[in-house]
């Protein structure tokens, strides 16, 4: 049976079993007690990457549950702030470095346009080095399907700032969201988010039937990640869209 990772019982755990505690606190959506589960680890293990991740994650979790913008925008810079952590703590870790850039996503839509536009550079470096650490990281091609969508869609004022910004404005097309998603769906086909996603970017690619077909796919799959409700929601928007 777990028992709260706070309490004075726990510090006598191991590293093993309370990451343990915490990924299956994690798994039932019990933010908080998995939170004082990775901290604990963090106690005993100051540079172990992966309870960074799982401390960002709550974080952000935390975040999506916030009724204010300004409990989001501090819960979501302290996901920020052990993101960057775990990415320090795991150079060779996929996970670790992705952590920032989901975390970046995150905060971003909350921000003033210029910050936004800045930070979307950080989005796409670290789903690329995630990448490229773990080819088989389905989440970091769904992080980088998804900023080329919102990229490649983005408006002439916004464009004008990204150039000046990046000096070059990074290469985004619906194209290269399509395929970055398609590989995320082919890795985890369990994942629903992956499924709407790529309805989305089908959708703006103007493959009405592929788009209709994968959005259906991804609402008839139960919610099992904090996220999924908020994404079938927004998939149901986009297929209400092509009726």
């Amino acid at each position: 049976m777990l028992f709260a990772c706070g309490s004075t019982r726990a510090q006598t755990q191991t590293v093993d079993e309370l990451m343990k505690a915490g990924l299956a606190h994690d798994e039932k959506l019990e933010e908080k007690e998995a939170l004082a589960c990775y901290m604990e680890v963090i106690k005993q293990q100051p540079d172990n990457a992966d309870a960074y991740v799982g401390i960002a994650r709550q974080y952000r979790h935390l975040m999506a549950d916030a009724s204010s913008d300004s409990e989001k925008l501090k819960l979501g810079a302290s996901a920020l702030q052990y993101g960057k952590k775990a990415a320090a703590a795991g150079p060779n870790n996929s996970d670790a470095q992705l952590s920032c850039a989901i975390s970046y996503g995150k905060l971003t839509p909350l921000l003033p346009k210029k910050e936004q536009v800045a930070n979307s550079k950080y989005i796409k470096e670290g789903a690329e080095r995630a990448i490229k650490l773990n080819s088989q990281n389905d989440l970091a091609w769904h992080v980088l399907g998804k900023w080329h969508r919102l990229v490649s869609s983005t408006g002439s004022v916004t464009r004008a700032l990204a150039a000046m910004i990046y000096e070059k404005l990074p290469p985004a097309s619906i194209e290269e969201s399509v395929n970055c998603l398609e590989r995320a769906v082919k890795i985890n086909p369990n994942r629903l988010m992956n499924y709407i996603e790529l309805g989305r970017s089908y959708a703006q690619a103007g493959r009405t039937d592929d788009a209709k077909r994968c959005l259906k796919k991804g609402l008839s799959m139960p919610s099992i990640d904090k996220d999924d409700p908020a994404c079938k929601q927004a998939g149901k928007e986009a297929l209400a869209a092509l009726q």
